[in-house]
C-alpha cells in the first residue's frame, strides 16, 4: 500500500509490483524447547519486484520513501514502547 501511494505521489511509472518477505527465525525459542534460543525474528528481508522502466535513481528514491513512510517497517525498525496488562 505504501509503495503504491509513494509511486503515485512521485508520478512514478509503475505497472505491477510484488513484495516478498523472508526472515530468520529459530522455532526452538518460540516453542519453548530451548531456553537459550531467541524468540522472534533475528533478520527480516524485503524484496520488491517492480514492473517499471524508471531509471535506477528514481527506483532508489521510491524505495527510500517507501521505507520512510511504511507504518509496519517503521514500527519494527524503531521498537515502540510496549506495555502488557491483565484485568480480571
Amino acid at each position: 500500500v505504501t509503495l503504491k501511494a509513494v509511486a503515485t505521489a512521485l508520478e512514478f511509472k509503475l505497472g505491477a509490483a510484488t513484495v516478498e518477505a523472508e526472515g530468520d527465525l529459530d522455532f526452538r525459542g518460540t516453542l519453548g524447547v530451548a531456553k537459550d534460543a531467541p524468540v522472534g525474528f533475528r533478520a527480516i528481508r524485503l524484496n520488491f519486484g517492480l514492473d517499471t522502466d524508471e531509471p535506477q535513481e528514481r527506483v532508489d528514491t521510491l524505495l527510500k520513501l517507501t521505507e520512510r513512510y511504511c507504518v509496519v517497517f517503521q514500527t519494527i525498525n524503531t521498537r515502540p514502547e510496549l506495555t502488557v496488562s491483565a484485568q480480571r
